[in-house]
């Protein structure tokens, strides 16, 4: 059983007969009252969102997800299609609402872990780094550079982040697929 000092971001639980996926998390100590607990989760079965307080005699069962590995393959029309590294021959899709966010840092070829409750799948989770190519990043602009400037730049997939100044198009990044944040870069452009 989970309380709800268990709920942080990814946890999945089992909430009224539903498997949940905590997206967001916010611990709040009430001045005169005990702590709460304000979350935001997606119901895995009906991609639902709710906004939700939870408070300390609040118990949740854990949900038996069990993880296998796949490899998406591409992605076309808000569809994405995976195949099983082991057995080529077992192949899956999802939609744009079942991956959600996660989409932003995909790319074809790459390993994910496909979560599955009760033998359907349900989710899937995405290593926590990756590396991805700049495919347009703004010229620098000379100045002031002491508070560390950022800059949008669109990544190989089309996704936006923010990047410091340095970064070129052609660049690879290593950006944290739980904050969408660029860590580091891995390769400068030649």
């Amino acid at each position: 059983m989970l309380d709800i000092n268990d709920l942080k971001k990814g946890i999945i639980f089992i909430w009224r007969n539903d498997p949940y996926e905590v997206l967001k998390a916010n611990h709040l100590k009430m001045g005169r009252g005990g702590a709460v607990v304000r979350v935001k989760i997606k119901n895995l079965r009906n991609q639902n969102v709710l906004s939700k307080t939870f408070h300390p005699s609040d118990r949740f069962e854990d949900a038996e997800i069990t993880k296998d590995k796949a490899i998406l393959l591409f992605a076309h029309r808000d569809r994405y299609m995976f195949v099983d590294p082991a057995n080529r021959e077992i192949r899956f899709s999802l939609t744009g609402e079942q991956v959600g966010e996660k989409s932003k840092f995909m790319k074809e070829r790459m390993e994910v872990d496909v979560m599955k409750l009760e033998g359907r799948i349900i989710n899937i989770s995405l290593p926590i780094k990756v590396d991805l190519g700049v495919r347009e990043a703004p010229p620098s602009i000379r100045g002031d550079t002491a508070q560390g400037g950022k800059k949008i730049v669109v990544l190989e997939n089309g996704a936006e982040i923010l990047a410091p100044l340095f970064i070129e198009t052609g660049d690879t990044i290593r950006v944290n697929t739980e904050t969408g944040e660029y860590t580091e870069r891995v390769e400068k452009a030649r």
